[in-house]
């Protein structure tokens, strides 16, 4: 079994379990106020293992699952039996990493709570467009976009939501996990950079 099944099938698990116990929910979302004042710093990992609602989950881990175990193979084939622990740093710090701006902005919130896995995600979908910015992704199964175009619409929707601060979604979870990602990618195996560019320069649309 894959190290991406794994994550899919724990998080899954925990999520459900956190649906059907609010004490449980409560215990391992992101509390900014609550890791500030009480030293509660497992949330930063926690929370990306519980989601609001099935919705949530389900995107999160059929994005998870669509690039996830491309990146595994490849950071086998490039670090060998050493590939998990680059494949696990990338996704679990991508989720902390992602919640630090959060953190630092709501942490005399006592009110303010976020969850998901979409900074981990994001983590490893920018890495994956970094490497492939030319595969094909589905938005809503059905509109194909290129890799490298849905991650400039994604980035671009997420800073304007972003900034608007209308909505319940933690957008700079996104930003911040997708910037991880490729600047992850970009250190581990600088030769995906030249090579990002050189195939969005041969792409032609038609």
């Amino acid at each position: 079994m894959s190290i991406t099944l794994i994550l899919i099938v724990i998080t899954a698990g925990i999520s459900y379990y956190a649906l059907q116990n609010s004490l449980v929910m409560d215990k391992l979302i992101m509390n900014p106020y609550k890791v500030s004042k009480r030293n509660e710093y497992y949330r930063f990992i926690t929370s990306g293992f519980i989601h609001a609602d099935f919705g949530h989950l389900i995107f999160n881990m059929l994005t998870l699952w669509f690039v996830g175990e491309g990146i595994e193979r490849l950071f086998s084939m490039l670090f060998g039996t050493n590939g998990t622990a680059y494949y696990l740093f990338l996704y679990l710090v991508g989720i902390v990493v992602s919640d630090i701006p959060t953190f630092l902005k709501h942490r005399n919130n006592s009110n303010y709570n976020s969850l998901g896995a979409s900074g981990g995600v994001s983590a490893v979908l920018f890495a994956a467009i970094l490497i492939n910015p030319l595969m094909d992704i589905y938005l809503y199964f059905f509109i194909k976009l290129k890799a490298f175009v849905f991650g400039i619409l994604f980035l671009a929707y997420s800073i304007y939501e972003g900034r608007r601060g209308r909505s319940y979604v933690n957008h700079s979870a996104h930003i911040y996990g997708a910037v991880f990602g490729m600047v992850f990618m970009a250190i581990v195996y600088p030769t995906a950079v030249p090579n990002f560019f050189q195939q969005i320069l041969s792409w032609r649309l038609f």
